[in-house]
């Protein structure tokens, strides 16, 4: 019997991950620390909340469809502020706005990708990215990374194929938490320009990135459109997860093909979403300034903290943005450490094997520790209960 395009992939680890929970109970001296989740669960800042209840009474267009590739405004807000942000040189017709950076990533494979054609994804990769190719039935080519997390250009040119469409790099990176350096962007770029492929660029957590300036120079190429893809999300920028707004930057022929894809499944993206955006592309600066602060603050504080669980056998294998890297000690697959780290430590986290390819034996030593919503204190104690485990 052949499979449908769901039952073509797994099923959503994060869900698959709540469900562990069931029948456990955490005493109150120990309540359950969740790393889990790579979303800030509390709401958008007051001034937005304010203007967003101002737009439900006010604006009748909030309730309304809008153009298939998003709010013209928001996307010419886009243009000019990464257009100074990357020095480079982006139009509106360059700017998509998508239902969440999730659709923007599947309307790119709709719009680059035909059945069988193939994708190389770093590993470990993010798996909603795995999920989507195995649901259009394109093939994922993993292509591993060093100790570092970080992926070589060399290598992903050897597992290039005719049917190879396209490159995908996650930076800063999920799960990895690695923030890749410049030069090695360019030189995926370059890679893929040499094999008339795509290079795409998942910048989701790009707000949280460690350097003030630009992270790369691909848009400083005046011929850009022709290779690169970048993606974008607001939901984590401006605590907008349940609004679904995203981004996708990319030539204007791939966006035409893309808008067949946003019209078919969702229209639109959702009016409100799009307008608090807007809204906060152009009042939040400050704000998002000391949100960045704050996560970057968390970060050190994951290496700080370090020395305690590196005693006992924990390596950290990369930093920033969300995320915290680790591989564990343990002679124990990490898919069992992680429901045991339930029960026993009142933990929730992600094990690495929900972020490699099944039987890939590196997953099964790894841990992914999103610390969106754990301040320096939290992070504190969720060291203390690592260091305390025992499997």
């Amino acid at each position: 019997m052949t499979l449908t395009r769901t039952q073509s992939t797994f099923a959503p680890p994060v869900m698959e991950a709540r469900r562990w929970l069931e029948g456990v109970t955490f005493p109150q001296d120990r309540p359950l620390i969740n790393v889990s989740h790579a979303a800030p669960v509390d709401p958008p800042p007051a001034g937005l909340r304010a203007e967003m209840a101002r737009l439900v009474q006010e604006d009748p267009g909030t309730h309304l469809y809008g153009p298939v590739l998003g709010l013209p405004e928001l996307r010419a807000e886009v243009v000019a502020q990464f257009s100074t942000a990357y020095d480079g040189r982006i139009a509106p017709e360059n700017v998509a706005i998508t239902a969440g950076c999730n659709q923007a990533f599947a309307a790119t494979i709709a719009a680059l990708t035909g059945q069988g054609d193939q994708v190389i994804l770093p590993t470990p990769w993010y798996f909603n990215h795995k999920m989507w190719l195995d649901m259009a039935g394109v093939q994922a080519v993993p292509l591993p990374t060093d100790a570092a997390l970080l992926p070589d250009p060399d290598h992903a040119a050897r597992l290039i194929t005719p049917r190879t469409r396209a490159i995908v790099l996650v930076t800063p990176n999920n799960p990895g938490g690695v923030e890749y350096p410049a030069d090695l962007v360019t030189g995926f770029a370059e890679l893929a320009q040499a094999h008339g492929i795509k290079l795409i660029i998942d910048e989701t957590y790009r707000d949280f990135h460690s350097l003030a300036g630009a992270p790369h120079a691909l848009f400083t190429d005046p011929d850009w459109a022709e290779t690169v893809v970048q993606l974008y999300s607001f939901s984590k920028s401006y605590r907008l997860t349940g609004h679904r707004t995203g981004a996708i930057v990319a030539g204007t022929a791939l966006l035409a093909e893309v808008e067949k894809f946003l019209d078919t499944v969702a229209i639109c993206a959702p009016q409100l979403g799009q307008r608090a955006a807007l809204w906060g592309m152009r009042n939040l600066s400050q704000w998002l300034a000391g949100e960045r602060a704050e996560i970057l603050d968390r970060r050190a504080a994951i290496t700080d903290g370090l020395p305690q669980l590196a005693d006992r056998g924990w390596q950290l294998m990369g930093a920033g943005a969300y995320f915290a890297y680790f591989r564990h000690p343990f002679d124990l697959p990490s898919d069992r450490l992680a429901q045991q780290l339930v029960q026993q430590a009142g933990i929730l986290a992600l094990p690495g094997t929900m972020f490699m390819p099944e039987g890939d034996e590196n997953g099964s030593r790894q841990l992914r520790i999103a610390f969106a919503n754990v301040d320096r204190a939290g992070i504190a104690q969720l060291y203390q209960r690592l260091a305390g485990f025992t499997a």
